[in-house]
């Protein structure tokens, strides 16, 4: 059942059930449609009431339906509202908890409006790179005012009713009730049921008295806030127009904008993401239903940056922690460190000094194992060296309670090999969190060999409550991330190698769109990490080619930021990166040791080279199963390392370029000497989907 009536004296009402947003997918605007034409023909009916099932009015479009054609299928939502506009007795919208772009707009088409304390009120659509198409851009700023309305439109965040309600002047609601909503609503209906002529939110005038200059100033804004994403400036054009030309006018001009934004790449990208990020906390081969345990207290093991950073993550939404180190002078840095952020943010104003110290009193610390016995969950965040982690798994092994989760914050060892250091492997899992812990939306997930459905579901629901993109990945060495940044890594060593100078590789990719270039990437990681596992790499995998670039540079001890030079110099208590005469020197003398000439090399060779890798690599990960996914390592890269999100990650950019381009360039680039010409065969997967037309997603 999409839509449910029935009639309440004098009212009819009609309930929006499709859950769980009561989306208006086709079903249900053709049973509201025709719940309208009953109540009509109904004499008894004299007002109807639209409201919707569950804990939403309306979240808007199905997304189920989005880009197919039943999303346009009559009656579509301009039909739909048109017909709720055009009715013969008054149309209440009774909104309640989430109302939000297509479902603000349906509201909007109604006679009326009355709304519950608390409800969320948004049109979001900017967020997926197009505007409001059903006259969500000329109706607002006609029930809230030009300012409020575009402010809503251009920033896609949600507002409470209550405050919208405050606005003068405003026609967005008659009233908001603070209990016995449904009730109250019907009242009400009852009480306009014979006022004519019924009012329209389309006929309110919509002025700005200063327009011109105040839409000139609102567009430039858009467009320096948001240079990669054309919808900003464009939903400025179309709140303009509300205030310019005729409704239909108007909303033929919003129609036309909200169709070409549909086909710009950085739409299809931030949509692609959107659905990503959903298909990425599904695990085909567990059940959604499977029971999970109850995690109501969380012990981590480090009390260092990473330490710390995981612990906030808890605290923050709640949950009890105890932070274990083996010496004092360790736990009370640690301490220290999550104290700073906490107060950081209430400097700020993010945070109120009662959540801080709430927080904080959710955090005890301890020298002993014997504290965490109580733990539901443990997380070990201790230096990535496979002997410490065998330790810390037999202590934990031998002392948490039966049924405990026993995570590692590994990035790159074997997680097997880490459960087998316990007597309960299907009890282990690994939870890779990004750095800084409490800032990056970015959890991978890894499913060890014998991990148990239940606790993998048990991380999956948990990294939701902590505000994570989970993405599940299986064991190899790096899981996902790690493992496809170590090829991007190698390529831009071997541009070093062939003539590249660091900021040159990292204006290219930075204007590629990337947060952050390879060399200060790992300046601000720290050199000696790569160095770690290079150094490993070189007995595990003594195949595999490296440059030397980044051996030489950690021998001269510049291990980036920590210690002010890396690959490029650094003033004391400043992070600005400074081209290092010492490092181009370096380059030129490795060069000449190596025999090669340098070369000229474009930007575009530059990214697509870094780019490229990370799609190869990616390729490899889905084929072998370590990703369930394409997109899931999408989401990995838009979370966790910076990927532009106008470009939809790395195999989704791949498939706009066309997997066929894709795979030529690097046939092409496996002809260059100076490169790993084996490591630029294109993927099984890749050259299988290149030579069938078709694309990762």
């Amino acid at each position: 059942m999409s839509a449910s009536y029935e009639v309440r004296g004098a009212v009819a009402v009609i309930t929006l059930n499709n859950p769980p947003i009561n989306g208006l997918g086709h079903e249900t605007r053709k049973a509201v449609a025709e719940g309208v034409e009953k109540a009509e023909d109904d004499p008894a009916v004299k007002a109807i009431v639209i409201t919707g099932a569950g804990k939403a009015f309306s979240g808007g479009a199905d997304i189920r339906e989005f880009g197919s054609p039943k999303a346009l299928a009559e009656p579509n939502l301009l039909s739909l509202i048109a017909r709720v506009e055009g009715a013969s007795k008054p149309v209440v919208a009774a909104v309640h908890t989430v109302c939000m772009g297509g479902g603000l707009e349906l509201a909007l088409g109604c006679h009326y409006r009355v709304a519950s304390s608390g409800a969320s009120i948004a049109l979001p659509e900017v967020k997926l790179g197009i505007l409001p198409g059903a006259g969500g851009t000329q109706r607002l700023p006609r029930a809230i005012g030009v300012e409020p309305a575009l402010n809503m439109i251009v920033s896609g965040e949600p507002v409470k009713s209550e405050q919208l309600a405050l606005i003068p002047g405003q026609k967005l609601f008659d009233r908001v009730f603070e209990r016995d909503f449904m009730d109250s609503a019907i009242a009400f209906a009852n009480e306009i049921a014979a006022v004519r002529p019924l009012p329209m939110v389309r006929d309110i005038k919509c002025k700005h008295p200063e327009g011109d200059a105040y839409f000139g100033f609102a567009r430039n804004t858009a467009k320096a806030m948001a240079k990669n994403f054309p919808a900003p400036a464009r939903c400025v054009d179309c709140v303009e127009q509300a205030t310019k030309a005729k409704f239909e006018d108007g909303l033929k001009y919003e129609r036309e904008a909200f169709a070409a934004l549909m086909l710009t790449p950085e739409s299809k990208a931030l949509r692609h993401a959107f659905f990503a990020e959903r298909a990425a906390s599904k695990v085909p081969d567990i059940p959604e239903d499977t029971p999970v345990r109850p995690i109501a207290r969380v012990a981590i093991i480090g009390a260092g940056t990473m330490g710390g950073g995981i612990a906030m993550n808890f605290l923050n939404a709640g949950i009890p922690v105890v932070l274990l180190e083996m010496k004092q002078e360790a736990l009370d840095k640690g301490l220290g460190i999550i104290r700073k952020n906490y107060e950081a943010q209430v400097k700020k104003g993010k945070l109120k000094e009662d959540k801080y110290a709430e927080r904080m009193a959710l955090l005890s610390t301890t020298l002993s194992y014997d504290d965490l016995r109580d733990a539901d969950l443990a997380i070990e965040a201790v230096f990535e060296e496979i002997g410490v982690k065998q330790k810390v798994f037999e202590q934990l092994d031998a002392v948490m309670k039966p049924g405990a989760i026993l995570a590692s914050n590994t990035s790159t060892l074997d997680l097997d090999r880490i459960a087998a250091f316990t007597k309960r492997p299907q009890d282990v899992i690994g939870m890779h969190f990004f750095s800084p812990a409490n800032v990056m939306k970015l959890l991978e997930v890894v499913r060890g060999a014998k991990t148990a459905p239940d606790v993998l579901m048990t991380v999956m629901k948990l990294g939701k409550a902590i505000r994570k993109t989970c993405v599940v990945s299986g064991v190899c060495d790096g899981f996902i991330g790690n493992r496809m940044i170590e090829q991007y890594s190698r390529q831009a060593g071997f541009l070093l190698d062939e003539g590249c100078t660091p900021q040159q590789v990292d204006k290219a990719v930075e204007k590629f769109g990337f947060a952050m270039g390879p060399f200060r990437m790992g300046d601000l990681a720290g050199n000696d990490i790569g160095w770690a596992i290079r150094k490993r790499r070189y007995v595990e995998k003594p195949g595999q080619r490296y440059s030397k670039t980044a051996d030489l540079l950690c021998e001269l001890g510049r291990f980036g930021q920590k210690t002010g030079a890396g690959w490029y110099d650094y003033v004391p208590g400043k992070r600005d990166a400074i081209p290092s005469r010492l490092v181009e020197d370096m380059l030129v003398k490795h060069r000449e040791a190596l025999g090669i000439a340098p070369r000229k090399i474009g930007d575009d060779e530059i990214v697509h080279r870094l780019v490229y890798a990370l799609v190869n690599e990616g390729a490899h990960i889905v084929e072998e199963g370590i990703a369930l996914r394409a997109s899931d390592i999408d989401m990995v890269y838009l979370t966790g390392y910076g990927f532009p999100l106008w470009r939809g990650g790395p195999m989704n950019y791949a498939d706009t370029v066309g997997l066929w381009n894709v795979a030529q360039a690097m046939k092409k680039f496996a002809k260059n000497p100076a490169d790993d010409q084996a490591f630029w065969q294109p993927a099984p997967l890749l050259a299988r989907l290149a030579a069938e037309g078709r694309s990762f997603s």
